[in-house]
């Protein structure tokens, strides 16, 4: 498996992507780079390695056999930092990390190729210093959140993550019947007139879903917070290219899509039933008798979604994380924070002690 860190053209540092203007940044020469001259560098680089390498039989059967194991051991998950050389170990499906020791940005690009090969990402729009600031503004509107929540070792934990997701698109024909009842009630005097009326009712039409977003991912604990941010702007997706992930982490799928398929579809006939059933409106009732939906095209696209997450330990005895989660692309945060009772009993005091000298004056004037 290939163990990439995109190098800059100039001076051969590590390059990230920056979300502020979506271009490539080194930190070492302060260079700035298109993913379009990225690209065109790297494709020149290995075209060039191509030309001046000569494979021997030998080594060709020795690299076949190698692809062979690594195709057949998922389990593998000690590589080397082309940077540094030191190890890097991740789980199986762990895209793209940074070495600890020189904290060099790497991709684990074998990771990311033929059937895992996302059809496109989603790039993040938000940098850190702009997510902190709205982390920290989200927080704070909180009370009795700890102190320390709010320290810069808390803060720095914060963490940009590609999540794996399937983005289906589909369109559908669907057909509702049923019976349409109407009332309308008058008085005449001292009478009381009731009109009902039955008309038979028939809903059809054709309907067209877009971007629907299912989880690809099994171990993504955080995945109620990740719904929770929705939606993505997903008419912004690229054509994926790994470049994006330099400077993030990034997970590959081990959800294969024919696994959620029918809970999708039924997703799609729930939701499209709902959209002829809202149609019908102008009866004090309505029964339903019959209910036909049928997909008649089905797309699904493999993406990867920006999401920055940020965790903490409360400092109690109960030593419990919390989980937090932002839009890479919009900035929406979910999570639930956590409650100093300190602080919590302090103001529950406070609170206590006015109220008792207000009652005190209070009573002492009456």
């Amino acid at each position: 498996m290939e163990v990439v860190t995109h190098k800059c053209p100039n001076c051969d540092g590590p390059l990230s992507f920056e979300p502020s203007d979506q271009k490539f940044h080194c930190s070492y020469c302060m260079s700035v780079f298109s993913e379009e001259e990225v690209s065109l560098f790297e494709e020149n680089q290995k075209a060039a390695r191509l030309q001046n390498k000569t494979v021997s039989q030998s080594e060709t059967e020795t690299a076949t056999k190698e692809e062979a194991v690594d195709a057949q051991s998922e389990s593998m998950s000690l590589f080397l930092c082309p940077s540094c050389g030191a190890e890097i170990v991740t789980d199986a499906t762990t895209a793209a990390t940074y070495c600890y020791f020189c904290h060099n940005p790497v991709v684990l690009s074998g990771r990311l190729s033929g059937k895992f090969l996302p059809d496109k990402v989603l790039p993040f729009a938000i940098e850190k210093e702009k997510a902190t600031e709205e982390f920290l503004r989200w927080a704070q509107k909180k009370w009795f959140v700890p102190r320390d929540f709010f320290n810069k070792e808390q803060v720095e934990k914060l963490t940009g993550v590609y999540f794996p997701y399937w983005a289906i698109d589909a369109k559908a024909e669907g057909e509702i019947s049923g019976t349409g009842t109407t009332i309308r009630v008058w008085r005449v005097g001292d009478i009381e007139y009731t009109e009902t009326k039955q008309f038979d009712v028939l809903r059809k039409g054709k309907l067209l879903f877009n971007g629907l977003i299912k989880n690809a991912l099994s171990k993504n604990i955080q995945q109620k917070m990740v719904e929770g941010v929705q939606p993505f702007a997903l008419d912004k997706a690229v054509p994926f290219k790994n470049q994006y992930l330099a400077g993030f982490q990034a997970e590959k799928r081990d959800i294969e899509y024919p696994t959620i398929q029918k809970d999708i579809q039924q997703e799609l006939a729930d939701y499209g039933e709902r959209l002829l059933n809202n149609s019908v409106s102008g009866y004090t009732s309505f029964s339903r008798r019959n209910r036909q939906f049928q997909l008649t095209e089905e797309n699904n696209h493999y993406v990867l979604l920006p999401v920055w997450l940020v965790t903490y330990r409360s400092e109690d005895q109960s030593k419990k994380v919390f989980y937090y989660a932002m839009n890479g692309q919009t900035g929406k945060v979910r999570g639930v924070l956590p409650i100093s009772y300190k602080r919590l009993g302090w103001a529950s005091f406070g609170i206590f002690t006015l109220l008792s000298i207000l009652f005190m004056i209070v009573g002492y004037f009456i």
